[in-house]
């Protein structure tokens, strides 16, 4: 089984999203925080990170920064759902490392087509 794990602060859209990844037929594992998610992956087998940028603490970039650094996360796909949805914010964050990037509001489908897609 395929797990995601979906790092977003906003607890209403974290539910949405875990909510659409398991009837999808997704294990999931939710973080509020980058920190929070660091944390949470330790000896996990992860196949997907979806995150929004913009958190407190540790932002979404902070985030996959620390993923592609280390050895054994460097290879998770990142999916981000964000509100930035300018052309740089876009080309900035693929620089960081993210594989698929969706912006808020966002569906059922764009969720499931997104992780689909790098899983």
């Amino acid at each position: 089984m395929t797990t995601v794990l979906v790092v977003e602060d906003t607890l209403s859209e974290q539910e949405l999203i875990a909510g659409y990844l398991r009837e999808g037929g997704y294990t999931v594992i939710t973080a509020s925080n980058g920190q929070e998610a660091l944390s949470k992956i330790v000896g996990k087998d992860l196949d997907v990170v979806l995150t929004d940028l913009v958190m407190p603490d540790m932002s979404g970039l902070e985030l996959c920064r620390s993923l592609k650094k280390n050895p054994a996360t460097k290879d998770v796909p990142i999916v981000a759902c964000t509100s930035k949805n300018q052309e740089l914010d876009k080309l900035w964050g693929m620089k960081q490392g993210i594989n698929v990037y969706l912006t808020k509001p966002f569906t059922r489908e764009d969720i499931l087509r997104a992780v689909r897609s790098v899983a």
